[in-house]
């Protein structure tokens, strides 16, 4: 009887450690709906003309906002993405900023003014990546990237702090 019974306790303790290994592995966000990879394979300038690769934030949630100086709901975000970026850098987020077509001087001025706290990022002349990220057509548009290098969602339009929020928890 105590040998059946110890059995029944293992398979119960088996199982549920291995439902439990499954939902932490999920919410790792290993594999988003679609097993999408993102395209990290970019290497951008950052505005004080530094070569920055997006394969290199691969095992940290991402955040990768597409802007410009002259869009306004863009310039609405900022805020939002600045609290985030200081509320989240305990958990490693990394929140970037990449500018569809404004120059460096232009970017160093604008960043200061608003207080910028993340990287902000030259994407002027990078066709191919603002294709990949549908930021060719219409700013601001949003992609959540998970530490695997996946693509848990995007958002085009303006975003609200909470949805910014919302979004950021599956990625953690």
């Amino acid at each position: 009887m105590r040998w059946q019974w110890a059995s029944v306790v293992a398979v119960v303790t088996v199982a549920a450690l291995a439902g439990i290994w499954r939902v932490t592995a999920s919410r790792g966000g290993c594999q988003d709906a679609s097993g999408r990879p993102a395209r990290l394979d970019f290497v951008l300038k950052d505005m004080d003309g530094r070569d920055v690769s997006l394969a290199s934030f691969k095992g940290r949630p991402v955040l990768l906002n597409f802007w410009a100086t002259w869009c306004g709901p863009c310039k609405e975000e900022i805020p939002a993405l600045i609290e985030l970026a200081d509320k989240y850098r305990s958990r490693d987020l990394v929140v970037l900023g990449i500018s569809v077509d404004d120059k460096p001087d232009e970017l160093k001025k604008f960043a200061g003014e608003l207080k910028m706290n993340y990287p902000v990022l030259v994407g002027l002349g990078k066709d191919e990546m603002l294709e990949a990220y549908e930021a060719d057509a219409a700013v601001p548009i949003s992609w959540f990237v998970t530490p695997c290098g996946t693509i848990a969602g995007k958002h085009p339009g303006m975003a609200s702090k909470a949805y910014f929020e919302q979004q950021l928890q599956t990625l953690f």
